[in-house]
C-alpha cells in the first residue's frame, strides 16, 4: 500500500531489465509521480512495465529547484518514486540531498531493496567482503584525487570504486601507484549484462592491459585492502625525517605532516607544530 506523502526509493535494474521486482513495477504503477535521474532513461523502463506516469526531472543540476518543488508536493501529501538511471537512488547519487531534506523535515522515506552495482560487483569479485569501503567515482582534480588515495593507503578494508571508460586508464595508474603495482584487483565490467565480465588480476597487470587496450562499459573496481601493519613503535623524530623527505618530493609542509602522521601512527598537531619549531 502506498502511503500519501512519502518518498519511495525505488532501484532499478542495472543492465538486466527482468531484475526489476514486482513490488518495484507496483511502487512505480501507484505513486502520483516518479522523480528520474533523467526521464528520457526512465521512460524506457515504463514503457518495458507498460505505464505511463508523470515525472519530474532531478539530477545533480537541478537539486535545489526539482528538490524544492518535490518537497512541495510530498507535503501537500502526494506520494513519489525516486528512481536513478541505474542502481538504488541516494547512493552515489544527487538523491542522498534529497532524502536528507526529507529526514530533516519529517517527511517519509521508504526504501525498496534491489539492484546495486557495488554490492553486486562485491559478492563477484572473490576478495574479502567481511569489510568493505565504497569510494564511489575519484575526483577529476588531480590534487583531490591525490589527497583522496592518500588517505587511503593504509585501508585495509576492501575498496570499491566506480569508474567510467574514458577514464579507466588513468584510474588504474594512479590506483597502482598509490597502492603498488601487486595489489590485487577485480574489474566487473557491465554487470547483469549480455557482455558480463569480470577480470581478477593486479593493479599493475590491470593498468598496463588498458593502456593498450581501449576499454568499453561501466566498470566497478573492487581493490583489496591494505595488509594488516604491526605496532612500528614510530617516534615524532622518525616523523619529522618522513616530512623532511616527503617535502624534497615537492609535497607541502601541510600535506607531508598529514602524510607522515597517517603513516606512522603518530599526531598530527605535535608533528606539525615541531616541524614548523625546527
Amino acid at each position: 500500500m502506498i502511503l500519501a506523502g512519502t518518498l519511495y526509493l525505488v532501484p532499478t535494474p542495472i543492465g538486466n531489465l527482468g531484475d526489476i521486482s514486482r513490488r518495484m513495477a507496483e511502487t512505480l504503477e501507484q505513486v502520483d509521480f516518479i522523480a528520474a535521474e533523467d526521464t528520457r532513461v526512465t521512460v524506457k523502463l515504463l514503457n518495458h512495465l507498460g505505464l505511463k506516469k508523470p515525472m519530474a526531472a532531478y539530477h545533480r543540476h537541478s537539486t535545489e529547484a526539482s528538490g524544492r518543488a518535490i518537497l512541495n508536493r510530498l507535503q501537500d501529501g502526494e506520494s513519489c518514486a525516486l528512481v536513478t538511471d541505474a542502481g538504488t537512488p541516494a547512493v552515489s547519487d544527487p538523491g542522498e540531498e534529497l532524502v536528507a531534506q526529507c529526514a530533516a523535515l519529517g517527511i517519509p522515506v521508504c526504501a525498496l531493496p534491489g539492484p546495486c552495482a557495488l554490492v553486486t560487483a562485491l559478492a563477484v569479485s572473490g576478495q574479502p567482503t567481511g569489510r568493505f569501503t565504497f569510494e564511489g567515482f575519484l575526483a577529476m582534480n588531480k590534487k583531490n584525487r591525490r589527497d583522496h588515495l592518500d588517505s587511503l593507503r593504509g585501508e585495509e578494508r576492501t575498496m570499491i570504486f566506480y569508474e567510467a571508460p574514458h577514464k579507466l586508464s588513468a584510474t588504474l595508474q594512479d590506483l597502482a601507484d598509490a597502492f603498488g603495482l601487486e595489489r590485487p584487483v577485480s574489474l566487473c565490467r557491465e554487470l547483469t549484462k549480455l557482455h558480463e565480465e569480470i577480470h581478477r588480476t593486479t593493479l599493475g597487470e590491470a593498468a598496463a592491459y588498458y593502456q593498450e587496450n581501449a576499454p568499453k562499459g561501466e566498470f566497478v573496481l573492487v581493490v583489496r585492502g591494505a595488509e594488516p601493519q604491526e605496532e612500528q613503535g614510530f617516534t615524532l623524530e622518525d616523523g619529522l625525517a618522513l616530512v623532511d623527505k616527503l617535502r624534497g618530493e615537492g609535497l607541502s609542509l601541510r600535506d607531508a605532516v598529514k602524510r607522515s602522521a597517517r603513516e606512522m601512527g603518530l599526531p598530527r598537531n605535535q608533528l606539525y607544530e615541531l616541524a614548523v619549531r625546527r
